[in-house]
């Protein structure tokens, strides 16, 4: 498990991309660096709900897992690999989930590694 502080920057609407399958992306900007990241996060299933008390600008620690995935095209068998960073909770930063304020975005370090940033 993984954590990233930052800003909220886009909040998408929830996809129902199957039958039995939603999702729902964000992306948080990590300022904590020489140079600023945009990081698209993803929640899943129930965890949707997760952004409902959040808005663009909110300031926010994300814990999240890192996810892999190897895929094989079935029309020319061409192997292919995703990542995917799913949150598993999200929490305010400094001011309840209505008060956003300036981001004190920090790099995401593993959980029981926190002097090493990643």
């Amino acid at each position: 498990m993984y954590t990233l502080k930052g800003e909220i920057k886009v909040i998408n609407e929830t996809q129902q991309v199957s039958d039995s399958f939603k999702k729902r992306e964000f992306v948080v900007l990590d300022a904590s660096g020489q140079y600023p990241q945009t990081i698209l996060f993803q929640t899943v299933q129930d965890r949707c709900q997760l952004l409902d008390a959040y808005k663009v600008g909110d300031a926010v620690e994300v814990t999240f897992f890192l996810r892999g995935r190897e895929w094989t095209n079935p029309k020319d068998g061409v192997v292919r690999y995703f990542n995917s960073l799913d949150a598993w909770k999200v929490e305010a930063v400094g001011g309840g989930a209505e008060g956003g304020g300036a981001s004190s975005a920090e790099t995401f370090v593993a959980e029981g590694e926190d002097d090493l940033p990643f």
